[in-house]
């Protein structure tokens, strides 16, 4: 199992990774140490685990407003989904309404022939 060492509001730390993950972990280690910076410029000396808590806060803040974008989102695809679902029946029921006239027509056009052959 892959390890690297990252540096987080500047303390450094060794983490095991899955094969791969190596750069998307550091990627991670490199957003919270942003957040540690930010938060610290902000606040000032405030002590690590309160500094570490508000991220924690922030990040979990953010997921959420993720999670409630996409929940909206899937629901106006089901919604969409329901819609094209609609549309392909009434689209469907309306080729066989046409089907059905034109079926129409050609007896009525049949019925026509036959009585102009026998005069």
């Amino acid at each position: 199992m892959p390890q690297i060492v990252v540096s987080i509001d500047g303390k450094t730390y060794r983490m095991a990774c899955a094969e791969g993950e190596e750069a998307h972990l550091q990627g991670l280690a490199a957003e919270v140490d942003a957040r540690m910076t930010e938060l610290r410029g902000s606040f000032g000396e405030i002590g690590d685990l309160r500094l570490t808590v508000m991220a924690a806060i922030m990040a979990t803040d953010e997921l959420d407003e993720q999670r409630r974008r996409v929940a909206a989102l899937e629901a106006e695809i089901a919604q969409l989904q329901d819609r094209q679902g609609d549309a392909s029946h009434f689209a469907a029921q309306s080729d066989q309404r046409l089907t059905d006239h034109l079926l129409g027509v050609s007896d009525v056009i049949e019925r026509i022939t036959l009585k102009l052959e026998r005069g």
